[in-house]
C-alpha cells in the first residue's frame, strides 16, 4: 500500500477569517465592502461561538481530524497587547478537538492580519519578521500537545495579495476581485512578486525554528499547488511559472515537518503562458476546470521539489452545489492520492476544503462545505458528502 501511514488523517479544514464572524480588528475587516461587488463576512456562520458543534458533526461522522486557525487579529489586537481571553479561546477549541477524537492541525495565519500591522507596511514593512515571530512565540503558550501546525496557509497566494496590493492593481471595471475565484475567461490575477515571496519565506523560517524550540509539533507551511501541465514545446515556460507561482515556496519546505498539498484543479501553459479556464458546463462555481486529477499532479510534483517531505493534503474540494458532484470529484481525487502513495510517496492525510460552507473572500455564492449552513439560523445541516468521507475514514481507503 505504498508509504501511507497509520493513523492516517482524515478530516476538513477551515479558516478563521471564513467563519468565525466578526473578526474586526483584521486588514481583511477593514478591507470589505470597500469595492464594487465585495460583500462583507459580517457573523460569518458564527463558528465562534459554534465550534464545538462543528467538531461533533465531523467526529460523529468518523472523522479523525479538524484543520482551523487561530486568528492573529484577536490574539494580538494591538502591537505587543495580547489578550488572555482569546489565547483560552482557542486553546478551549484545541481541548475540545481532542475531546472528540480529532487530531487539531492548527494555522497561524490564514491570509489575515492585524489592522495595525497591514497600516505599519504589511508583510514588505521593515519589522514584518520580527512581528510574526513575536506573535508565534505568544501563540506557543496554548499549542501544547498539538501535533501539526502550519505556520501560514499559501504564501503564493497570500504573496500574489500583497503585490496586487501593492501595485494597486483592480479589474479592468473596478469590481473586487477575490483571490480564490477565476470567474473572467482571462487570468486576471497579477504575478506574485518573488520578492514579496522571499519575504514570506523569512517569516516562515523564523517562525519555524520558534515552534521547533517551543513545541513538539511537525511544522510546516501549505501551498497553493497550480498543478500546470505543459502544452508540447511549453516546458521551457512552465518551469519558469512553476517556479514563480510554486516552487519557490515548496523549496523553502525542504526540512519541514511537512508539507500542505492544497489542490482543487488544474491549468495547461502554453509557451505564452498560464492559459485562462474556457467557459465549459463543467466548471466549478469559481470558474476552474473539473479536474480531480489535479491533486494526484500536485502530490507528486510536490514530493519531488521538496525532496521528499512527508505530504499532507490539507485542502482539496470543490465548489459546488451538487452534493453529488461533490462526491464525485472527491472520490476520484482520492484515487489519484492513494495511487501516489502507492508510488512510494509518504502521505500522511487527507483533510477536505471545506468543513463547512463558509465566506469566500469577498463571495458568498461559492460553496465548498460538507455541511451547508443558514446563514440566518445559523443551523448546520450535514450533506450527504459528510457522511459518505466518514465512511471512507473508516475503511481506512477509497
Amino acid at each position: 500500500m505504498g508509504t501511507v501511514t497509520k493513523p492516517f488523517l482524515w478530516g476538513a479544514s477551515t479558516a478563521p477569517h471564513q467563519i468565525e464572524g466578526n473578526n474586526v480588528n483584521s486588514d481583511w475587516w477593514a478591507r470589505e465592502g470597500l469595492m464594487p461587488g465585495m460583500e462583507r463576512s459580517g457573523d460569518a456562520i458564527d463558528s465562534y461561538h459554534r465550534y464545538e458543534e462543528d467538531m461533533r458533526l465531523l467526529a460523529e461522522a468518523g472523522l479523525n481530524a479538524y484543520r482551523f486557525g487561530i486568528e492573529w487579529a484577536r490574539i494580538e489586537p494591538v502591537p505587543g497587547h495580547l489578550s488572555r481571553a482569546e489565547l483560552a479561546h482557542y486553546r478551549r477549541m484545541i481541548d475540545t478537538a481532542v475531546r472528540f477524537g480529532l487530531t487539531p492541525v492548527v494555522t497561524l495565519h490564514h491570509f489575515t492580519s492585524p489592522r495595525w500591522f497591514a497600516e505599519e507596511g504589511g508583510w514588505l514593512g521593515d519589522r514584518a519578521v520580527e512581528r510574526f515571530s513575536s506573535y508565534v512565540t505568544a501563540a506557543t503558550r496554548i499549542l501544547d500537545g498539538v501535533p501539526w501546525i502550519a505556520t501560514m496557509n499559501e504564501p503564493n497566494m497570500l504573496a500574489m495579495m500583497v503585490t496586487a496590493e501593492r501595485d494597486a492593481r483592480l479589474r479592468p471595471d473596478g469590481a473586487w476581485q477575490s483571490p480564490t475565484v477565476d470567474n473572467q475567461p482571462r487570468p486576471i490575477l497579477p504575478t506574485p512578486d518573488p520578492e514579496v515571496g522571499a519575504r514570506l519565506v523569512e517569516a516562515h523560517h523564523a517562525a519555524r525554528e520558534v515552534l521547533r524550540e517551543r513545541t513538539d509539533a511537525a511544522v510546516g507551511w501549505t501551498v497553493a499547488n497550480r498543478a500546470f501541465v505543459a502544452r508540447p514545446g511549453a516546458e521551457e515556460t512552465l518551469h519558469e511559472l512553476e517556479h514563480i507561482w510554486e516552487d519557490l515556496y515548496l523549496e523553502a519546505a525542504r526540512g519541514d515537518g511537512f508539507i500542505g498539498v492544497q489542490s482543487y484543479s488544474s491549468q495547461w501553459v502554453s509557451r505564452e503562458g498560464i492559459e485562462p479556464h474556457p467557459p465549459h458546463p463543467d466548471n466549478t462555481l469559481v470558474g476552474t476546470a473539473y479536474r480531480p486529477d489535479s491533486l494526484g499532479i500536485a502530490v507528486r510534483h510536490t514530493w519531488e521539489v521538496t525532496g521528499g517531505v512527508p505530504v499532507l493534503v490539507t485542502e482539496n474540494g470543490i465548489a459546488t452545489a451538487d452534493d453529488e458532484r461533490r462526491i464525485a470529484y472527491t472520490s476520484e481525487a482520492l484515487g489519484h492520492l492513494f495511487a501516489a502513495a502507492d508510488d512510494g510517496i509518504d502521505v500522511r492525510g487527507y483533510l477536505h476544503w471545506s468543513a463547512l460552507d463558509n465566506y469566500e473572500w469577498g463571495h458568498w455564492e461559492p460553496t465548498f462545505g460538507l455541511i451547508a449552513v443558514d446563514r440566518e439560523t445559523f443551523e448546520r445541516r450535514p450533506k450527504p458528502s459528510l457522511a459518505w468521507l466518514g465512511d471512507v475514514a473508516r475503511r481506512g481507503r477509497p
